[in-house]
């Protein structure tokens, strides 16, 4: 189940190759990657999704793809307009803004809560629900949770830990970094710190990224 730092791709953002930011986030602790950049050709990504599974296969990551399409992989992260019900993979994932949303959830095995703090990535986005807002999704939400929108800090990644977040997606912080390994690091050990001190409260699925990013 995604947890700790998942890094949310955008090519357009990257300073670099996405590839060369991929390979240097992991090396940076990062382990879960979602794949967007819907713009290309299914075949183009479906070539990009190759080369960074093996990147994060190396790591003992894994690489989850945004919409019904898994490109050849078992891990996908769906809008929450749809579809619904969701396609039969290994792993689901779904965008979520609202209790209306969660109330939604079917067969998914996690969420995105978003947007969490202000984002630049989209801004103007929905008001943000901050930690008090987060801690009360996660407390409807039937599975683990993991906090979006605007994450750039270890302070932030702490508080969303502690209000229950399972880990947090993180897009800019990433992409834009003019060292993603260094940043990763500190982000990643910031959400292990604080899960290991038991400040945060990750759930439990009881079901067997992406419009808000």
């Amino acid at each position: 189940m995604p947890s700790g730092v998942v890094l949310l791709t955008d090519r357009w953002q990257a300073r670099r190759p996405l590839a060369e930011v991929v390979r240097a986030a992991v090396a940076g602790g990062v382990r879960w990657v979602v794949l967007r950049e819907k713009d290309l050709s299914r075949v183009a990504r479906a070539a990009l999704a190759a080369e960074l599974r093996a990147i994060l296969a190396d790591a003992g990551g894994r690489l989850i793809v945004a919409g019904p399409d898994p490109l050849d992989g078992d891990a996908v992260h769906l809008p929450a307009a749809g579809p619904y019900p969701p396609p039969a993979a290994g792993l689901v994932g779904r965008s979520c803004h609202d209790g209306t949303e969660l109330a939604r959830l079917t067969t998914e095995d996690y969420v995105t809560v978003s947007p969490v703090y202000p984002t630049r990535t989209k801004p103007g986005y929905g008001p943000p629900l901050h930690p008090a807002g987060l801690r009360e999704l996660i407390a409807t939400s039937p599975v683990p949770v993991l906090a979006l929108g605007g994450i750039e800090t270890p302070a932030q990644i702490r508080e969303c830990v502690a209000a229950g977040a399972a880990g947090v997606a993180v897009l800019g912080a990433l992409m834009r970094a003019d060292d993603p390994t260094e940043i990763a690091a500190k982000l990643t050990e910031a959400a292990g710190l604080t899960a290991r001190s038991g400040h945060g409260r990750p759930q439990t699925p009881t079901a067997t990224t992406e419009d808000n990013e």
